[in-house]
């Protein structure tokens, strides 16, 4: 995201989601239709229960010897053939990449869909070494000749209704393109085909690399990727170093799981696995084959308070069914990761003050935990987080004072029976057909989109007593 969306507090971010009417429309579309199908695809696979538990038990014991798994991926890497780099921030990511194009004369790159190569803004890096990236995805094609960043994690162009991507086809391809899937997606097809053809290098990211065989593992809807990996002469795979797994039994549990929660398919369209550079006697395939085992904060959450967010599968299933990503989409999230896996990536990536606001974009509601493949605790890391910025200070200082306040009155019956008294008076101009209805100064926050039940009039103590 830029500069200027960031210095644009989250609370017009958001209030500016809820006002566009388009977005508003096409999240309520596609979000529903998510929650429907990965509801349908687990409903009829039974034993889909016992393999997420198995699949994080896999998660965290590779956590546990990471370092291991990931000498082992690379030696196997190598050799295959292959060529293993080290990056421990994005910045050295980024070089690396340009240092291959660089070194060797590449001015056009074509890349599949990759989260990682956003989270380390690839695509400025090249444009300004003069190095021309297409994403080939439908919907990071889409978003690219939008100018704007993915706005979900496995649907880019989410918040785009078919009559706008239509509109932006027809202004930017110079044609008159109707508003019909088909006619779009072939439009982009033949757009993207020569570039294919003419592309120098080919950038992925993986879903998976398996460590005792030196797999890299793409899961996809699209043949791009396909495309991207066999026809430029250089694959380039930029992977989070916790994508990691050890063997293909592993994968073959994850892939049970993956592509249900993230679009309610049982398999994914294509599941490519890349296993070195093309052999002089095969027709097809790539010259050179690099992994990027990028770190970037990850490495020091092992032993954090966001270790959980590391088995994270990228599938987007948390952020489909959170009440308030289904509201504000994810561009007013204002990071390369949205909705509620995203607030806590962002705090591992970019430090606890970068989510300062964020850590309350959740109503804790736990639906985000219901349907993780994994069964990530998303909410406690999040209450965790919110406790960390009130301790370490991040925190506004009035939200500090609030919740130390309140926190005096919880903790004291005495005090919590007072405020009791106090509120059944305080509240009395204030309440409408047995709703406060609006909130004077700054509590008028609470009531400016929701109405309150007011303070009872006679505590549990006094009606149990009567009761008696």
């Amino acid at each position: 995201m830029s500069d200027q969306t960031l210095r644009t507090p989250f609370p017009e971010r958001a209030s500016a989601a809820l006002k566009d009417t388009f977005l508003q429309q096409a999240l309520g579309i596609a979000t529903t239709k998510f929650i429907g199908l990965r509801q349908e695809s687990f409903a009829g696979f039974p034993e889909g229960e016992a393999l997420r538990d198995r699949a994080r038990a896999v998660k965290e014991a590779t956590l546990q010897k990471l370092d291991g798994y990931l000498a082992e991926l690379a030696d196997n890497v190598e050799r295959l053939g292959g060529h293993v780099h080290w990056a421990a921030t994005g910045e050295e990511a980024r070089e690396i990449i340009l240092r291959l194009c660089r070194d060797r004369g590449l001015r056009r790159v074509v890349k599949s869909k990759s989260m990682a190569t956003e989270e380390i803004d690839l695509n400025k890096a090249l444009e300004a070494a003069g190095v021309t990236p297409v994403e080939t995805d439908l919907g990071e094609y889409i978003i690219q000749l939008a100018h704007e960043k993915p706005s979900h994690i496995i649907a880019p162009a989410i918040h785009k209704t078919k009559g706008q991507v239509a509109e932006l086809f027809s202004k930017e391809l110079k044609g008159h393109f109707a508003a019909d899937p088909e006619v779009l997606t072939a439009a982009a097809r033949k757009e993207l085909r020569q570039k294919f053809l003419q592309a120098d290098m080919g950038i992925t990211g993986a879903n998976f690399a398996v460590a005792d065989t030196g797999t890299v593992v793409l899961v996809t809807n699209e043949g791009n990727g396909r495309m991207v990996t066999s026809l430029p002469r250089i694959h380039v795979a930029v992977m989070g170093i916790e994508k990691v797994i050890p063997s293909m039994t592993d994968l073959m549990l994850f892939l049970a799981i993956l592509a249900r929660s993230a679009t309610g398919q049982k398999l994914s369209v294509y599941t490519t696995l890349v296993r070195g550079p093309r052999h002089p006697e095969e027709l097809e395939g790539p010259e050179e084959l690099h992994l990027i085992l990028l770190d970037n904060g990850r490495s020091a959450q092992i032993a954090g308070k966001l270790r959980e967010a590391l088995y994270c599968l990228r599938c987007g299933a948390c952020l489909n069914v959170c009440p308030v990503y289904r509201q504000i989409g994810g561009h007013a999230y204002g990071h390369t990761y949205p909705g509620p896996i995203g607030i806590l990536l962002t705090a591992m990536l970019k430090g606890d003050r970068s989510v300062k606001e964020l850590a309350h974009a959740s109503s804790l509601c736990g639906a985000c935990h219901e349907v993780c493949p994994v069964r990530i605790d998303i909410p406690r890391m999040l209450v965790e987080l919110r406790e960390g910025l009130d301790r370490d200070r991040i925190a506004p200082w009035g939200e500090r004072l609030v919740f130390k306040m309140l926190g005096r009155v919880l903790g004291s019956p005495m005090l919590f029976g007072l405020a009791g008294r106090i509120g059944r008076v305080a509240q009395k101009p204030f309440v409408s057909d047995g709703r406060l209805t609006r909130l004077p100064l700054v509590f008028g926050r609470w009531t400016r989109s929701r109405d309150l039940p007011p303070v009872a009039a006679k505590t549990f103590t006094q009606r149990w007593k009567e009761l008696q």
